[in-house]
């Protein structure tokens, strides 16, 4: 296991403190994903939420309905043509949870030491002495003494919305528990976890597959997010979008218990890229352990090449305008660990401040991206990849080594499968890639179709990445399209402010069958 690393000498750590921040255009080469939901989804805010550094929107179907999830995504839209900027679009999958439907929405208080019981008569009104849950089998699940969590967006040990439970007793299908903590839950929904048990359904469930065959299928996702305890769960969603002609569609694993840990390996060698869900996995794991796993985590997925995503970093600014010292240390520590994206949840789904979350969040990644070891990182990567290497993965990474000798501003890729920028963004360059993914021309013997959008919008979820697509004119311009590609990417940086006369770009393109390397100085 590999841990995050700084590289500056003290003078600079302190010039660093005491100077001003000034971020670019982009807010931070790691990536941020937004849940959207009742406090984050109309047109404005939306807008707002782009302009401020969201570059992958999710959409959590563990709630409400395909047509509230499609008025929201309705509204995105408009906001990105209104934003000029472009935006990845993520199902999450409910899965295998265990849930408490409230269906009036009334707020149920629970008292410490007293006495709760879990039916599966889903038919019965959730009280503070009785709560229906979906699953048959709890009983049959659990034994005396083990410990259950419930609420909204479970227990951190600080909030009042979640309750932390022991089961006393079983009988027949019930389940008997004794309150530990206060608190009073609201909402439609809650979830129940129970650290460290094996809950017997379906990692892909049939509501998820109804889920995905519509709405997913309607509105062509780039990535769906799935509750994966075994590499066999990434293998089934994968068959299930092929038959559904979603194939495209790229998967991340969601590891958030023990035994998605235990797999993690292979779960990583077949799924797109990774989300360590730190919420149900602060749970599975004891305290002091999670932060291993993580380290951990994120460096596999580094040494592969594949996203990694962290959870649950700023849960305080779901009602507070700032996070707290440790929320901010610990998204810095996830940029330096080597994460691709930071996912905000509770704090832009139902948080009241979720344009000023992305915001924040934005200004810390870039900030501990400043003082991030990419020398050492690229290191390691390349002693991993090992002898000999592929051809692309020995010209992917010239380009970021050549960037870096030449104090490159940006590197420019093309690309149409989006394969060559994953390839540079691999080896962790610390400027921008600007991706010029071309289009191209595809048929399925009944129709002819032009490529390229999906691939644009998937290279938005991996770090340091931000594509570009070039027009169907470039696709079919000949020797010409890798110039009037660069021209664009060259007038799109200097648009932006991070091109100036007489900076240097680093170019990784393919003439003919070779992948060729060379440097740009940028006229005056």
């Amino acid at each position: 296991m590999q841990g995050g690393q700084m590289l500056v000498e003290e003078s600079l750590q302190l010039a660093s403190i005491l100077t001003s921040s000034n971020f670019r255009f982009v807010p931070s080469l790691t990536k941020i994903v937004g849940t959207l939901g009742p406090q984050s989804r109309s047109f404005e805010i939306l807008e707002a939420c782009l302009n401020a550094g969201m570059t992958v929107a999710r959409f959590d179907f563990s709630w409400l309905d395909g047509d509230y999830h499609q008025e929201t995504l309705d509204n995105l839209r408009i906001a990105v043509k209104r934003a000029k900027k472009q935006c990845a679009v993520m199902l999450d999958t409910g899965g295998p949870e265990v849930r408490v439907c409230n269906r009036t929405g009334r707020r149920i208080e629970l008292k410490a030491d007293n006495h709760i019981t879990f039916t599966p008569d889903v038919t019965k009104e959730p009280t503070s002495e009785v709560l229906p849950v979906n699953y048959q089998g709890l009983a049959a699940t659990v034994k005396k003494g083990d410990t259950i969590f419930l609420g909204q967006y479970l227990f951190t040990g600080s909030e009042t919305t979640s309750v932390w439970l022991e089961v006393s007793d079983t009988m027949g299908s019930d389940v008997i528990c004794l309150v530990k903590n206060t608190a009073v839950l609201s909402g439609f929904l809650f979830t129940l976890h129970v650290p460290q048990v094996h809950i017997n359904l379906p990692a892909l469930t049939d509501s998820d597959k109804q889920i995905i065959s519509n709405w997913g299928l309607q509105n062509n996702v780039d990535f769906i997010s799935l509750y994966t305890r075994h590499v066999e769960d990434v293998l089934e969603l994968r068959a299930f979008l092929k038959a559904q002609n979603l194939h495209e569609a790229q998967i991340f694993a969601k590891i958030e218990t023990v035994e998605g840990l235990k797999h993690f390996d292979e779960i990583l060698q077949e799924a797109d890229g990774v989300i360590v869900a730190r919420g149900n996995l602060g749970l599975d794991l004891p305290p002091e352990k999670v932060f291993l796993f993580q380290k951990s985590a994120v460096h596999k997925c580094n040494m592969v090449g594949k996203p990694a995503i962290i959870t649950r970093v700023v849960d305080s600014m779901t009602e507070n305008l700032r996070p707290t010292r440790a929320e901010a240390t610990d998204v810095a520590n996830a940029v330096l660990d080597g994460a691709d994206g930071i996912l905000l949840g509770a704090e832009t789904l139902r948080g009241v401040y979720p344009v000023e979350v992305i915001k924040t969040v934005g200004r810390i990644c870039s900030e501990a991206e400043t003082v991030y070891n990419q020398l050492l990182s690229f290191k390691r990567i390349v002693k991993h990849v090992g002898e000999p290497m592929s051809l692309a993965e020995s010209v992917a990474s010239s380009a970021v080594r050549a960037a870096t000798k030449v104090k490159a501003a940006i590197i420019v890729v093309f690309t149409s499968s989006g394969r060559a920028a994953r390839l540079v963004a691999k080896y962790r360059p610390s400027v921008p890639v600007f991706a010029i993914v071309i289009p191209r021309l595809r048929t399925n013997l009944l129709k002819w179709t032009l490529s390229g959008s999906v691939q644009a919008r998937q290279l938005l979820g991996v770090r340091g990445i931000y594509p570009i697509l070039a027009s169907p004119d470039v696709a079919t311009s000949g020797g010409s399209s890798e110039e009037s590609g660069l021209k664009l990417a060259l007038e799109h940086g200097k648009s932006m402010g991070l091109l100036k006369p007489n900076d240097q770009v680093v170019v990784f393109q393919k003439i003919g069958d070779s992948s060729v390397v060379k440097i740009v100085a940028l006229q005056s």
